[in-house]
């Protein structure tokens, strides 16, 4: 079978909602160990006002102090243009910096406006100059369309708006564009059916999917989404996570659990299950509570499959 790409979201999705700050050490620590286990590309913080989201203010130092492994793809959050020229800053004077602007579109006025100002029409025009801006500064221009199977606030988004703002995107010039269930509202008959509208709208652009545990479906709405024909799925470790502007939301995929799935499928990811629980062991004391994943907890299994 294909193998799939892992995103691991962890040190800035997975982070952002908690209460308690990760110092920069604990977060270097946690992005060097998952380095270790075999990922090779990480969202390593977001741009964004500290003082909305606090845990993210120390983005710059934790990019600064970030190996530069080859191979490794560091990703940084933009939700505007300054995030963008912030992202553009950390690679001044020949620093190793981050090579992607994750940029962000939000599939709804309301959500848009509560999470990063602008209504969907507002964002459209954001990220195309945000994803010109990327480009132009040697960036990987890459966006996620967010709540996209629905919203905290509105309920349903039409699968025709999401269509529609990937085929925005792609013509933007966005190299990646990712769908992400902010809320974990999806069920997997809606992934297949979205993931082909949105591959219609944006005929050969590679296709990312995120997803949020929210009500149990997330694993496996990872795998519709591959067998839809994505090739790269975020997760976080632990299935730390949620939206600090969407009620109730809560945390990710667990990376643990996604390998797991993937490894038991013939499905390659390049990442060891074994090594990524050891990280789990690590940073629970760090982050002082235990995390949800259930392939951490219940460890791995390498029996023969059922006959």
């Amino acid at each position: 079978m294909r193998p799939v790409e892992v995103v691991e979201v962890g040190a800035r999705d997975g982070l952002q909602n908690e209460r308690e700050i990760i110092g920069t050490d604990g977060k270097l620590g946690l992005i060097a160990r998952l380095m270790a286990a075999g990922v090779r590309r990480i969202e390593v913080a977001s741009f964004v006002n500290p003082a909305r989201v606090p845990q993210m203010a120390d983005g710059e130092a934790v990019i600064a102090a970030l190996p530069d492994l080859p191979g490794m793809r560091y990703i940084g959050l933009c939700l505007n243009k300054r995030g963008v020229l912030r992202a553009l800053a950390t690679r001044e004077g020949g620093a190793r910096g981050v090579d992607e602007a994750g940029c962000v579109l939000v599939a709804s006025d309301t959500f848009g406006l509560k999470n990063q100002g602008q209504t969907i029409e507002e964002g459209i025009r954001e990220n195309r100059e945000m994803l010109k801006l990327a480009r132009e500064g040697g960036l990987v221009p890459q966006v996620t369309i967010s709540a996209a199977f629905g919203c905290p606030f509105e309920g349903h988004v039409p699968p025709a708006t999401v269509a529609r703002l990937a085929g925005e995107m792609a013509d933007a010039g966005a190299v990646e564009i990712a769908i992400a269930d902010t809320i974990g509202v999806g069920v997997p008959a809606q992934v297949a059916d979205l993931v082909g509208r949105v591959r219609e709208a944006a005929p050969g652009i590679r296709l990312r999917a995120h997803f949020h545990n929210t009500r149990g479906t997330g694993i496996a709405n990872a795998w519709s989404a591959y067998e839809a024909g994505v090739d790269v799925l975020d997760s976080s470790l632990g299935g730390l996570g949620g939206c600090p502007f969407a009620p109730r939301a809560t945390g990710n995929i667990a990376t643990e659990d996604l390998v797991y799935l993937m490894d038991r499928s013939g499905v390659g990811t390049g990442i060891d299950l074994e090594a990524l629980i050891a990280v789990n062991q690590w940073f629970e004391p760090v982050l002082g509570r235990p995390m949800p994943s259930l392939a951490a907890r219940a460890g791995n299994w390498t029996g023969a499959p059922a006959a």
